[in-house]
């Protein structure tokens, strides 16, 4: 039997080839920005889409391969980084993500003009981190790639440079991720202090030859470590940055700031607690319940009385926070919901806000429901997307959000918990009250004002084709359940 001490520690660039072409690509974008001074994106906007596209072929290539690669070959720079189907997984949802918000927000970067460029390279530096965060079984890398996504976060929180509320959801954005990551980094020192090791993997192999009559250290570095990962997905009571930070973020940027960030910190929760210490389970699982069902009744009923839109997907992203922590309680046999989940739920996610930055404009922070009143009138297709994406999120029947839903809370049922299933299910008929406002706003109200909905062609079919995505997943949804369990099982 191999140990983690044998492992190869070799470098390896094709383990970390898309995050490395990613860096690459921001770089790219910003010399073809000061070289050739293009007067229109186009140039950056296809050099975007190649860069996303080529990491998306490594990765691919990485997943093709996958069952060839020894063992002793998958723990490379010094069993910092592991290569698995869960992280491929994970480079592949964050990759489409944000390939789709580059699509539906190009409105804003068109706004930006000579800044474009900046944005454009933050966006691919910040799928870099949470890419590399997503690949991490050293707590260090982990923590620098949850530095290199995040920093990028804050600055494109405030790119636009033309509104007070910008700056002010940049400045909040980044004084309380700072404490969060300062949290976290305590509590990496502190598992340290506990197991005398940073490789999670080797975590979990010291606890489980060796029985610790004072763990007291070791749960609170665990604990400060869980806590800086559930800011980063605005789980409650860790959630009041959120709000402001969506509200005042251009529109146009906000579906890809809390899609990526969900998917890195999840799979890094993941991996620490179900990986690294699963022997305490019985100290952290209700710790997580806990974080998980106070999410969605903060999330669920903070939602049910916003007045702008964009305030109301904040606190929807509470809920749905601890929805998905509802399926990492189940363990390794719940992942492959939780990954079903996260995908389609930051597919709605950026749609659900591209269609926002349409009717609203792409730079503003006006995003009230009365905005949206008579949209069906004044924009079916829009409405209907909308709608779609809506019901969605909501858990209707026939949607891919049904499918998440049922599969997490019947995973965290088989696993014990089923006063936290009560609660999701009073939580989720709660959100059906919002999400169903929203729509009658939209179809059943006379329009408040002009129209001033606006959006590309490209952006017209991105969203689109997510609305169907939606329906078809809900209806098929075998396809991407046996691509995360292949994932998992990998």
């Amino acid at each position: 039997m191999m140990t983690l001490a044998q492992l190869g520690s070799d470098v390896s660039w094709m383990a970390i080839a898309p995050e490395l072409v990613l860096a690459l690509g921001a770089a790219l974008v910003l010399l073809i920005d000061v070289q050739f001074k293009p007067k229109t994106g186009g140039s950056l906007a296809w050099t975007t889409g190649f860069v996303l596209a080529a990491a998306f072929g490594f990765a691919l290539a990485q997943w093709l391969r996958l069952a060839d690669i020894p063992i002793s070959e998958r723990f490379p720079f010094g069993r910092m980084v592991i290569v698995d189907g869960t992280g491929l997984l994970a480079r592949f949802v964050l990759l489409v993500v944000t390939g789709l918000a580059v699509a539906t927000g190009w409105r804003l970067f068109e706004r930006l003009g000579r800044r474009r460029a900046e944005a454009l390279a933050l966006i691919l530096l910040s799928a870099a981190g949470f890419q590399l965060m997503a690949v991490s079984v050293h707590l260090v890398m982990m923590f620098m790639g949850l530095e290199v996504g995040s920093i990028a976060l804050y600055v494109l929180a405030g790119i636009t440079r033309e509104r007070a509320d910008s700056d002010e959801a940049a400045m909040k954005y980044f004084l309380l991720g700072s404490v969060a990551s300062a949290v976290f980094i305590y509590g990496v020192a502190l598992t340290f202090a506990g197991t005398g090791s940073l490789n999670i993997l080797e975590q979990n192999q010291f606890l489980t030859q060796n029985i610790l009559l004072a763990p007291g250290v070791l749960l609170v570095g665990l604990a400060l470590c869980i806590i800086g990962l559930t800011f980063k997905v605005s789980a409650a009571p860790f959630h009041a940055w959120a709000p402001d930070v969506y509200q005042g973020a251009p529109a146009g940027l906000v579906g890809y700031m809390a899609a990526a960030a969900k998917v890195g910190a999840f799979i890094a929760l993941w991996r620490l607690v179900d990986l690294g210490f699963p022997t305490m389970r019985a100290s952290w699982a209700p710790v997580v319940a806990g974080i998980a069902a106070l999410s969605m009744v903060v999330g669920a009923v903070l939602a049910a009385v916003q007045s702008d839109v964009r305030r109301m997907l904040a606190y929807s992203g509470v809920a749905h926070a601890g929805f998905i922590l509802t399926g990492l309680l189940s363990g390794i046999d719940g992942i492959r919901g939780v990954w079903f989940y996260l995908a389609v739920y930051t597919l709605q996610l950026v749609g659900a806000f591209g269609v926002v930055a349409a009717v609203t404009g792409a730079s503003t922070s006006r995003s009230a429901i009365s905005d949206f009143a008579g949209l069906g009138r004044r924009q079916p297709v829009l409405a209907v997307v909308f709608s779609t994406l809506l019901l969605g999120m909501a858990g209707l029947p026939l949607t891919s959000g049904f499918i998440a839903k049922f599969g997490v809370f019947q995973d965290a049922w088989q696993a014990g918990f089923e006063w936290l299933v009560i609660v999701a299910v009073l939580a989720s008929v709660i959100a059906f009250f919002f999400y169903l406002r929203v729509i009658v706003t939209m179809f059943m109200e006379e329009p408040s004002g002009d129209d001033h909905a606006s959006v590309g062609v490209v952006a017209r079919w991105v969203l689109a084709l997510v609305a169907i995505v939606t329906v078809v997943l809900g209806i098929l949804p075998a396809p991407l359940l046996e691509l995360a369990g292949d994932a998992v099982a990998r």
